[in-house]
């Protein structure tokens, strides 16, 4: 009896990853139709806290965009490097550069959301796009392809950012995990329920960001800086993204799993805030894996493998066909063939992050 409950719990737990699969490759078919450059005047925010290598290194690549009219806000939030000088040097070359000078305040001591709404403020244009610091943009028509977002009422834009590659088992399992939440940030978006964006390639009309007050709401929140306000703003009609090549972003890679592992934490006790059907839906689809994995082991011990054997090899034929898709989109070839591997050690980490949580709060 209780193996028999066991099984028919194993066929809708696989049935309900597929079709999580399914919804994922949604956002991988391609669209209506090519749209045209807007070509309207952008401005590009990044944020600075010591970080004068990383902008000598990929402030460059910004400034090369093949782009008729933007300028570059550079936000320096209270560096002690020389990150201001960095900033100054580009200025004197460059004359779409703006550099916001942010100084410490009692009320938002280190705040990034207070330096970030300092630069808002003094931006000239109405659409803005936010990028990090570590981050350059994978081509020079990024804003072209950026800029095609921004049409009619379509006021806020979800771009993406993908881990640049080395040789380590943290790398490729951090760049799978990037791509799984490509697939989840893109495929909620296209269907009109957005939840969360990639910091480094991110934007929206400032008209936008002064009609829910900013990040007044969650302005004491370390973290969220746009998933928060993406809560707050965004709605089915007024978001959209895109997913073109030349749109694409590359970060720098985590140094180590230990500062991975936290950042992973960080995001974990980030989904606490945001909305519930969010909140459900995200879990769930970790839960049901979890018992896919684990009711499916213990059934080939205690059920006929012939029947338990096709819907596993059904499930992974869907997750191999999904995922070998979006790998190929995003520019990520080969992780495809790690897959049930990667899988597998990426749902133990999550595992060992829900305990951790649960133990303690995560360190900021």
């Amino acid at each position: 009896m209780i193996i028999t409950v066991t099984f028919y719990a194993f066929v809708v737990f696989t049935a309900i990853q597929i079709l999580y699969l399914l919804y994922f490759s949604s956002t991988l078919t391609n669209s209506k139709g090519k749209k045209d450059a807007s070509n309207l005047p952008i401005s590009v925010l990044i944020f600075a806290k010591n970080g004068s290598k990383d902008l000598e290194n990929n402030l460059p690549y910004v400034l090369a965009q093949e782009y008729p009219k933007f300028e570059i806000v550079l936000i320096n939030n209270y560096s002690t490097d020389n990150t201001l000088e960095v900033l100054e040097n580009f200025k004197a070359k460059h004359q779409n550069i703006t550099i916001i000078d942010v100084e410490n305040t009692e009320a938002f001591w280190g705040s990034k959301k207070y330096a970030l709404t300092l630069g808002i403020k003094a931006s000239k244009y109405n659409n803005l796009l936010f990028t990090e610091v570590s981050s350059k943009p994978a081509s020079k028509f990024w804003l072209t392809e950026i800029s095609k977002t921004f049409n009619g009422n379509k006021t806020i834009t979800l771009g993406y950012s993908k881990y640049e590659t080395k040789s380590s088992f943290t790398n490729i399992l951090a760049r799978f995990h990037n791509l799984l939440q490509a697939l989840q940030c893109f495929s909620f978006a296209k269907s009109g329920t957005p939840f969360m964006a990639f910091d480094a390639n991110f934007g929206y009309q400032k008209d936008t960001f002064f009609k829910v007050k900013g990040f007044i709401n969650h302005i004491k929140k370390k973290d969220g800086v746009h998933d928060l306000f993406l809560k707050d703003a965004a709605v089915k009609k007024n978001t959209s993204f895109t997913i073109s090549r030349d749109s694409f972003v590359k970060n720098k890679a985590p140094k180590s799993f230990k500062s991975w592992y936290l950042k992973l934490l960080q995001k974990r006790a980030l989904q606490k805030n945001y909305k519930a059907k969010h909140q459900f839906l995200l879990s769930f689809f970790e839960l049901t894996k979890l018992f896919f994995y684990g009711l499916g082991s213990v059934l080939f011990f205690f059920y006929p493998w012939q029947i338990i054997l096709p819907i596993v090899l059904s499930y992974f034929f869907i997750n191999f066909l999904v995922v070998g898709i979006a790998t190929k989109k995003f520019k990520e070839p080969y992780l495809i063939f790690l897959l049930p591997f990667l899988e597998i050690s990426l749902l133990l980490i999550q595992i060992s992050i829900f305990i951790a949580n649960l133990i303690s709060k995560p360190d900021h």
